[in-house]
């Protein structure tokens, strides 16, 4: 097991449940294609919830971590649709989608404009003009309301998936 430091990341302004999440517009990656999408339109086009995802690079034991916990326990089937969004570039995505059997969307963020518009961003220690996405999970309905929200407050930090899924109505 690597040896790693916890950070305490403190508190957040995210936006929490009955507010309006920040719409924006970013490259959506799949495993056959990617093309601008914004989120208002995807959530609007789809029946039920949609759960956004953040996590850092797809690259990181962090993400695999989570995008694997998320596969295993079938949230593609539970939720309207489950969408990551990541630091990676598309890329970067799709490699990360070849070399795994995800049935996921992730938004390309490259300069993780869309995690701090969400507050969820923090700075990588040690590295100027570095951040990634905390561990944070949204649960939006069709007008971009949010409905459940986990943020993490340690890195690396996953939530109890149990409690998660009561918080995000995947029961």
């Amino acid at each position: 097991m690597p040896d790693f430091e916890v950070v305490e990341l403190g508190s957040t302004d995210h936006p929490e449940p009955d507010e309006t999440a920040p719409d924006f517009t970013r490259p959506l990656v799949t495993d056959e294609f990617w093309e601008d999408r914004t989120l208002s339109d995807l959530v609007g086009e789809t029946d039920g919830r949609t759960i956004l995802v953040f996590t850092p690079m797809t690259g990181s034991f962090v993400a695999k971590y989570v995008w694997d916990e998320l596969a295993e326990r079938d949230w593609d089937e539970r939720a309207g649709r489950v969408v990551g969004v990541t630091t990676s570039t598309p890329y970067g995505v799709k490699r990360f989608l070849e070399d795994n059997d995800y049935p996921y969307a992730f938004f390309s963020d490259p300069g993780n404009e869309v995690a701090a518009s969400y507050g969820v961003d923090h700075d990588l220690d040690g590295m100027t003009g570095v951040s990634e996405p905390r561990v944070a999970f949204f649960a939006l309905n069709a007008d971009r309301t949010v409905e459940g929200a986990w943020v993490a407050t340690d890195w690396p930090e996953f939530p109890d998936y149990d409690d998660l899924e009561a918080e995000l109505g995947l029961e």
